[in-house]
């Protein structure tokens, strides 16, 4: 029965965690396109302001990569974006796999203990008789209670993972698409509209801080 203890005490850990990191505002903030756009399209963001960037989240991450040779093309633009990729995505999926490792090894674990238990039931047999029914029962009782124990700890880790996946999958389209949308904006084969450089989401982060000392102009579509 310990490792199966360990195996849940792992699990839950895992799910909680997953859950808390894999949340959308943190993976991929709404407004932060809108923002990056709005100051690439005055000025050069400085070192510092592409390595706070960086920081600020998955998405962030990738805007910075794709910023940084952003005077390069669109095309080495949108290969640095891809490399970077590989790295979020390997963050995301973090933990995923021993999850999933979990899920799969709990049942062996408690068919194992079953047949530990059963070994021994058959032992006090051989050596005292199949007179005590009673005895006989409780002891095949525990021995059953591992497989049930492995069982339902394997069955919510499943389902979870394949939670997590689905969930992974979903913020990397996502993040996919906000990269492209933000490369084709600023080489002009997108177009972007007043709510792009003017209007913050709601639910949008305020500040990035990926300003320097001057907050830069931002377009008012069309006002003199």
């Amino acid at each position: 029965m310990l490792p199966i203890i360990v195996c849940s005490v792992v699990a839950i850990a895992i799910i909680l965690e997953r859950f808390w990191s894999l949340r959308k505002s943190r993976i991929a903030p709404a407004g932060l396109r809108q923002e990056v756009l709005r100051e690439a399209l005055v000025t050069t963001l400085s070192p510092m302001q592409l390595l706070e960037l960086e920081r600020h989240s998955p998405l962030g991450k990738l805007f910075a990569s794709g910023l940084r040779n952003n005077q390069y093309g669109r095309e080495i633009m949108k290969e640095a974006i891809e490399e970077s990729a590989t790295a979020v995505v390997h963050e995301l999926e973090r933990f995923l796999s021993l999850l999933g490792t979990i899920a799969a090894i709990t049942p062996l674990l408690g068919l194992l203990g079953t047949v530990l238990g059963m070994i021994e039931v058959f032992a006090v047999i051989m050596e005292q008789g199949s007179g005590q029914a009673s005895v006989l029962a409780g002891g095949i009782s525990k021995a059953l209670i591992t497989t049930a124990a492995g069982l339902a700890i394997a069955i919510p880790a499943l389902l979870f993972h394949r939670f997590f996946e689905r969930r992974v999958a979903e913020l990397v389209v996502h993040l996919e698409q906000e990269s492209i949308h933000l490369v084709e904006q600023l080489h002009g084969q997108r177009a972007y509209d007043d709510a792009d450089l003017n209007v913050r989401p709601t639910g949008a982060t305020p500040k990035t801080h990926l300003h320097g000392q001057m907050e830069p102009e931002v377009y008012n579509g069309g006002d003199k």
